[in-house]
């Protein structure tokens, strides 16, 4: 699933993996760089940098290979034949070509959750467990693929309904066409 920040697709995934139809297991990129995050605060409690690093020199030496290897893990999953829920981010041509590129030889749904900027923001102030901006600020990078197999927008459809029009689509045997 593919979606910015607070659109739903953490919830949509518990909803998928409390049915009993079919059995799923569910990877979060958030997990992948929590820990990452995680890892650092326990090593160096008392990190402080020394200097400004760009955002784009930071993706390049960490973020894309903790892509990289969740995109791993999630083949590896599929490939010991699991059905996995990949909750992320794609927000770039490189790493939509990624996941062509590790998922191509697997039957791969991939789902865009979808809903309104204006919806994504008061979502974002109501949890306060998100940097406030983030999914703003994901927006047109993440929804400029319009590539899917499936759409669910969570503005429309609760969790449940969203869950249940995957489900749906599961089951019809329709092929996945865009890996």
């Amino acid at each position: 699933m593919n979606g910015t920040s607070s659109a739903g697709k953490t919830s949509i995934s518990n909803e998928l993996i409390n049915q009993k139809e079919i059995l799923f297991h569910h990877l979060s990129i958030d997990d992948f760089f929590n820990n990452f995050n995680e890892f650092i605060d326990k090593k160096f409690p008392n990190f402080k940098p020394t200097r400004e690093v760009d955002d784009e020199v930071i993706a390049q030496i960490i973020f894309d290979p903790i892509a990289s290897y969740y995109y791993s893990t999630i083949k590896l999953i599929s490939v010991m034949g699991l059905n996995v829920i990949a909750d992320t981010v794609i927000d770039n041509d490189k790493r939509f070509n990624e996941c062509l590129d590790v998922f191509f030889d697997q039957p791969t749904l991939f789902i865009g959750v979808i809903c309104s900027k204006e919806e994504l923001i008061r979502r974002e102030q109501i949890r306060g467990d998100r940097q406030i901006g983030l999914a703003s600020s994901q927006f047109d990078k993440v929804y400029c693929f319009d590539e899917y197999d499936l759409e669910v927008n969570t503005e429309e459809l609760n969790s449940v309904e969203c869950a249940e029009k995957i489900l749906g689509f599961i089951k019809s045997n329709k092929e996945y066409s865009v890996f």
